[in-house]
């Protein structure tokens, strides 16, 4: 399974602010935005060319590295939204969030989207009473998610719980049973992610 092992920090970083990308560290004083507010590397610092590629490239980047996948995978995901009816760009957002690692984010139930890979990966959650491994799967409406019984991993998942403050209305959770279930789909406004969908279509669409 491909996926993305560079720092973190500094993706948010180079992207000018916050994406949640690891839990807890990003409510704390130890966040790499609020240490050093500005982009890594050597020229970090300095002034850079403003352009339109370069405005619609940075929502791309943001956007995937918001979500945790990578280009193909992205790419992958903006094609099938353009073949579906309606907006692109809404659809593309559709999609991702609803992949079964964010939705969990969503729920509670994961502090970040890697934690929420890790503990699909490794078999602790299941949708409609089947195991389901695969951090990329879509969940669709009606779906119950529950954790497995006498997994190791409940007391990660209730400490995940406790940085939750709300859960989307698309969505319903019980933090007590640590069960879930998809009501719709979501609407564009339910949408948290702060990306600008536009953007990235108008990248995609050269």
């Amino acid at each position: 399974m491909a996926r993305d092992t560079a720092p973190q920090c500094k993706q948010c970083r180079r992207e000018g602010q916050k994406l949640f990308l690891k839990g807890q560290r990003c409510f704390s004083d130890k966040c790499g935005v609020e240490r050093r507010s500005y982009p890594p590397g050597e020229h970090g610092r300095g002034r850079m060319r403003q352009s339109e590629y370069r405005q619609q490239l940075r929502e791309k980047q943001k956007a995937r590295r918001y979500y945790q996948v990578l280009e193909k995978q992205f790419r992958a995901y903006y094609d099938k939204a353009s073949r579906q009816p309606g907006v692109t760009g809404e659809n593309l957002l559709r999609l991702l969030e609803s992949r079964l690692d964010n939705v969990l984010v969503r729920l509670g139930f994961a502090a970040s989207r890697r934690q929420a890979r890790q503990l699909i990966r490794h078999g602790h959650w299941m949708v409609n009473g089947r195991r389901v491994d695969i951090p990329s799967y879509q969940v669709r409406p009606d779906d119950v998610i529950t954790i497995k019984p006498d997994t190791a991993a409940t007391e990660t998942v209730r400490t995940a719980t406790e940085l939750t403050a709300t859960v989307p209305a698309w969505l319903q959770a019980d933090h007590d049973a640590l069960t879930a279930k998809v009501l719709r789909r979501p609407e564009r406004s339910e949408i948290s992610a702060p990306v600008s969908e536009q953007l990235i279509v108008e990248l995609y669409s050269k």
